[in-house]
């Protein structure tokens, strides 16, 4: 891995010429007020909100006796704490149910457009923004979730917020932030067979740490990245608040376009053709500066799995789990606490272990893309008989889709059970928890203790590498088992 530090303490720009990054082109154009050396107020052009860090913001708003802003520039659904089977049931769980019908409420009143449950757009919110047009090229976007970083893909500053941050927005539609420092991280080169885009965000933080872009905002650019469809991009995105990034992006390119053109929200005739215009000029000038800069290979990913109980402790599917010798002296206690909890051993090969539950979901891999990937790899195979797997589509869309192109009955024969839309086992706030002391592979972003129920062991890993361990019962190299390209699964 290289690096290189900008050690200048203000920026400086040749013959007088201002070189703009893609992240200073979007920041400077929403810039309201510039409190003088502090924070600036940003205007948010599209607020996100779901039913669990939006009801206290509400309340908020109804003691003061005001309105949503500007109602027209927030839309809702509901996706954290919603069942993921029998949606057409009431939600049997207390407190899901009330934040449920708390956003149902909060939004009739407010104006607020709601995707709920029953809605044919309803799905995961950094899902169906992108799927319905909703996330352009340089917008800032923000919601009440860590995982907004997923819109950056787009060429857009998108970021989480507090609770009190959510009222904010929806009282004034302006937001009190710093501007973080700049990072780019640059991955050149082709990827191996059975690396995808999963692979490389988790290599990535193999190699900086779950801190390594604390403070920052990162532009994730190199060839390796360019060559990644939306989706594939959405997945890089996602993770970077996994690296202590305040968010994460991509410059638009054709290949943004292509994805955008024709959705139901984005512009159309000459109103797409002046929004192109303007998305295009949306790129880091060449001699622009950054804080940081990191440059990796894209032939030195292998499909990657996590051990521990950060994203950043990952390791190469055929690499042994680290010893405390082979680590620094700050991450030795970390890495004792969490190989206990996972019931792991230093030094010893993570290839073998076996695998209670398959997760293939959440926002970071559960589009259209990532089924579609799975299902090819299965098709004509069957799961293992001691494995429970759960595939959870991010939308109705994506549940629509896989239903149309056969999907579905590709899994079922496989002996997967495909559900309905939400975010599911990738966090403990549903009823789709793992079970205490169960090993999941899980194609989520997160393996915090008790992240996926109280007890449950996670290792984080690509769509791939989970049909793997589906299939085989125990992790596995899917390298060993790609007998050819992956075939699109027939209608």
């Amino acid at each position: 891995m290289s690096v290189t530090v900008n050690k200048e303490l203000s920026r400086s720009f040749p013959s007088g010429a201002r070189a703009l990054t893609l992240f200073d082109k979007i920041w400077e154009k929403h810039i309201v007020k510039q409190i003088g050396g502090g924070p600036s107020v940003i205007y948010i052009d599209k607020h996100f909100i779901h039913e669990v860090t939006s009801p206290q913001a509400f309340n908020g708003l109804n003691k003061r006796g005001i309105k949503v802003f500007r109602p027209q520039q927030t839309v809702a659904t509901a996706d954290h704490n919603v069942p993921t089977l029998n949606q057409h049931l009431p939600i049997k769980e207390e407190l899901s149910r009330k934040q449920v019908e708390a956003l149902i409420t909060n939004c009739a009143e407010h104006g607020v457009e709601l995707y709920g449950l029953g809605h044919p757009f309803q799905g995961i919110v950094h899902v169906i923004g992108p799927e319905l047009g909703i996330t352009q090229p340089g917008m800032t976007i923000v919601c009440g979730d860590s995982h907004t970083s997923t819109h950056g893909a787009f060429g857009c500053i998108a970021f989480g917020i507090g609770t009190s941050e959510v009222e904010m927005v929806l009282a004034t539609q302006c937001l009190l932030q710093a501007k973080p420092k700049l990072m780019r991280i640059n991955v050149d080169g082709e990827l191996n067979k059975g690396v995808v885009s999963k692979d490389i965000v988790l290599y990535i933080l193999s190699k900086i740490s779950a801190s390594g872009a604390t403070g920052h905002a990162v532009e994730f650019a190199g060839s390796a990245i360019r060559s990644l469809s939306m989706e594939a991009r959405m997945t890089i995105c996602n993770m970077s608040i996994e690296m202590g990034a305040r968010c994460g992006l991509i410059a638009p390119d054709d290949t943004t376009f292509d994805y955008m053109k024709d959705r139901p929200q984005t512009p159309k005739g000459a109103l797409w053709e002046a929004s192109l215009a303007y998305w295009k000029t949306l790129y880091s000038d060449g001699n622009a500066i950054f804080d940081k800069e990191i440059f990796l290979k894209a032939e030195d990913i292998e499909p990657m799995i996590t051990y521990g109980t950060n994203p950043g402790m990952g390791i190469g599917i055929n690499d042994n789990i680290p010893t405390a010798e082979s680590i620094n002296e700050t991450d030795k206690s970390g890495l004792s606490k969490s190989l206990a909890y996972m019931g792991l051993t230093e030094g010893t090969p993570i290839k073998g272990q076996k695998v209670d539950y398959v997760f293939i979901g959440s926002c970071t891999n559960s589009r259209i893309e990532d089924l579609r990937m799975v299902a090819s790899f299965v098709k004509g195979k069957r799961k293992a008989d001691d494995v429970e797997v759960w595939v959870v589509p991010g939308s109705k869309q994506v549940e629509k889709q896989a239903k149309e192109e056969g999907i579905d009955k590709v899994f079922e024969e496989a002996g997967f059970i495909l559900r309905q839309p939400g975010c599911s086992a990738c966090l403990g706030m549903n009823e789709d928890k793992i079970p205490a002391g169960k090993y999941c592979i899980s194609t989520s972003n997160r393996n915090f203790e008790g992240r996926q129920g109280p007890g449950a062991r996670t290792m984080l890993a690509s769509p791939l590498t989970a049909a793997a361990a589906a299939i085989t019962g125990k992790v596995v190299d899917v390298r060993e088992l790609l007998v050819s390209e992956l075939e699109p699964v027939e209608n």
